[in-house]
C-alpha cells in the first residue's frame, strides 16, 4: 500500500546496552546483512562496540548515559532524512523508540503500533534496570522521564495491541489494564489474524508500525533467541516467558495486516545469533584468519 514517491528511511541501530547482552551488537550486523538491499537511503546510529566491561546501573537503568546518547543520535538521524516510513535493524527492543515516536508524530498521533513480541516491554526502574523492557511504556509517555521526554506525542493507548504475547508480571498485567491495552496470544493467533485485523477497523488508524521483537518466536524452532543461549544452566531463564509463534504465523499475520493498512514502520529486534557467533569466534581463531597463530618458524 506503500507510494512510491515515498521515503523510506532504513536504520542500523547495534544498540546492546538496552539489553546489557553484547551479542545484539553483532546480531543487528548480521540482521542488516540478511535484510534485502534498499534503494532508499541508510544510516547507522553510533553504537560503542563492546569491550568485555560490566555496564553500570545509572540511576535505576543500566548504562542509561549511553542509551540517552544513542537516542539522541538516532533522532538527529532520523530528522536528516525527514522520513514518511522507517525500516529499523536492532539491536535491543530500546531501538524503537526514536523511530516510532517520530512516526507518531509525522502521522498527527494518530499511529497505531502493532507490538509483536513474547513480552509487553512496559516496566519502568522500579521493577528492571534494563531499558529494552521499557520502551512501549515510554512510547505511552510513562516510565523513566528522561526517555518519556522524547516522545513529544505519546501513542494513544487505543492504537496499541500486542500480538504473540505471553504471560505477564503481575505488575505488567496491571499496567496493561490500567492502560487498556489489547493483546492476542500465540494461540489466538494460530490459524487466523482476525483479532489484530478486528482491532485496526476498531481505530480506524491509516498508518501502523510494526515492532518485531524475533523473541514472540519459538525458541525451538527459530535458536538466535536469548532463550536458546547455549552452554548456560538449564533453569537460566526459568519462569520468563517464551515466544511459542512460527515464521510462518508472523509472516501470515503482518501480511493480513499490510493489506489493510498503510505499513509505515518495521522495526525488529533482539537478534542473537549464537552460531553464527561462535563461528565467528571460532574463524578468528584459525591459522591465516585470524591473529592467535603464528607461522612454526617465525
Amino acid at each position: 500500500m506503500a507510494n512510491a514517491s515515498d521515503k523510506t528511511l532504513r536504520l542500523l541501530f547495534p544498540q546492546w546496552q538496552g539489553g546489557n547482552n553484547a551479542p545484539y551488537f553483532f546480531g543487528a550486523q548480521l540482521l542488516s546483512w540478511l535484510a534485502p538491499e534498499t534503494n532508499g537511503p541508510v544510516e547507522e546510529v553510533p553504537v560503542a562496540k563492546p569491550d568485555g566491561k560490566p555496564l553500570q546501573n545509572e540511576n535505576g537503568i543500566v548504562a542509561r548515559q549511553s542509551l540517552l546518547e544513542q537516542l539522541s543520535h538516532a533522532r538527529q538521524l532520523i530528522e536528516k532524512h525527514q522520513p514518511d516510513r522507517m525500516v529499523v535493524l536492532g539491536g535491543d527492543c530500546l531501538v524503537d523508540l526514536a523511530p516510532f515516536a517520530y512516526l507518531n508524530e509525522r502521522y498527527d498521533g494518530e499511529l497505531a503500533v502493532l507490538w509483536v513480541d513474547a513480552h509487553p516491554d512496559v516496566l519502568t526502574p522500579k521493577e528492571f534496570e534494563h531499558a529494552h523492557a521499557m520502551v512501549l511504556g515510554n512510547l505511552l509517555g510513562e516510565g523513566d522521564p528522561d526517555f518519556a521526554r522524547a516522545v513529544k506525542r505519546p501513542l494513544k493507548p487505543a492504537n496499541v495491541m500486542y500480538a504473540g504475547l505471553q504471560e505477564t508480571m503481575d505488575v505488567e498485567t496491571a499496567t496493561i489494564k490500567r492502560l487498556g491495552l489489547r493483546s492476542a496470544s500465540p494461540a489466538d493467533l494460530a490459524n487466523t489474524s482476525e483479532p489484530v485485523l478486528t482491532w485496526l477497523k476498531e481505530t480506524g488508524a491509516r498508518h501502523l508500525a510494526i515492532h518485531l521483537d524475533l523473541d514472540v518466536l519459538d525458541p525451538s524452532i527459530f535458536r538466535s533467541l536469548l532463550f536458546a543461549q547455549p552452554n548456560v544452566p538449564a533453569d537460566t531463564f526459568e519462569g520468563i516467558a517464551q515466544g511459542k509463534m512460527t515464521m510462518d504465523q508472523v509472516v501470515r499475520l503482518l501480511h493480513d495486516v499490510a493489506n489493510v493498512v498503510d505499513v509505515v514502520g518495521m522495526g525488529v529486534a533482539e537478534h542473537l545469533p549464537w552460531d553464527a557467533l561462535a563461528l565467528k569466534n571460532m574463524l578468528a581463531s584459525l591459522p591465516l584468519l585470524g591473529n592467535v597463530y603464528r607461522r612454526a618458524d617465525t
